[in-house]
């Protein structure tokens, strides 16, 4: 899609120093949900938070699934590379290094499935509450893209093993990935902020 077609928000930087931020929201939320959170994260990098094109039951998602935590992997393939062409030309358009991408829930998802899909597409993932997204991805080489993959000990969506799973699958794809679980459910808290702000300073 381009970035005519897809709806969303971009804040230029006031500190351009700082790696932009491509901001993806969880199911139901919209542009504006994560700004806050990315303001907080990195105060003065340029924001890119586009909307999901996708409705379930009138909530915007990234991608289609077929039910709690079974994605509708078709569609995800197809999504993920509609959303690296609007990342590619909000790039040109904006003016905008690589971004680090920070997903929550159905927005760490489809950043997961960026990763990938199109290795060298993003500078870093924050990933908050994902899940493996593809069952069969691409032999991708993410050359030591940094991700950073923040887990709920008592998640009722994600289980443990599946975000251990996507740790592993990132790693072996070449990302240098940092896996922690934090001693909370679905929901971000204020250690997600913490430990995501400390992990982008760094």
């Amino acid at each position: 899609m381009s970035l005519a077609e897809v709806i969303h928000r971009h804040e230029p930087a006031t500190a351009p120093e700082r790696a932009p931020l491509l901001l993806l929201h969880g199911t139901g939320g919209d542009e504006s949900d994560l700004i806050p959170l990315g303001r907080a994260l990195s105060p003065g990098a340029a924001l890119l938070s586009p909307r999901g094109p996708v409705l379930e039951s009138g909530m915007p998602r990234f991608f289609r699934r077929l039910a709690e935590g079974v994605f509708d992997e078709a569609d995800l393939r197809r999504r993920a590379d509609d959303l690296a062409a609007f990342v590619g030309e909000a790039r040109e358009v904006y003016g905008l290094a690589a971004p680090v991408a920070v997903g929550f829930s159905n927005g760490a998802n489809i950043a997961a499935a960026l990763l990938l899909r199109h290795p060298g597409l993003l500078a870093g993932a924050v990933l908050l509450r994902a899940m493996v997204p593809l069952t069969d991805p691409p032999a991708g080489d993410l050359g030591g893209t940094p991700v950073l993959i923040l887990s709920g000990r008592m998640d009722p969506i994600v289980p443990a093993a599946n975000a251990a799973d996507l740790a592993r699958r990132l790693r072996a794809a070449g990302a240098a990935v940092t896996h922690e679980v934090l001693p909370g459910g679905h929901g971000l808290m204020q250690a997600d902020l913490a430990r995501a702000r400390d992990w982008l300073g760094a």
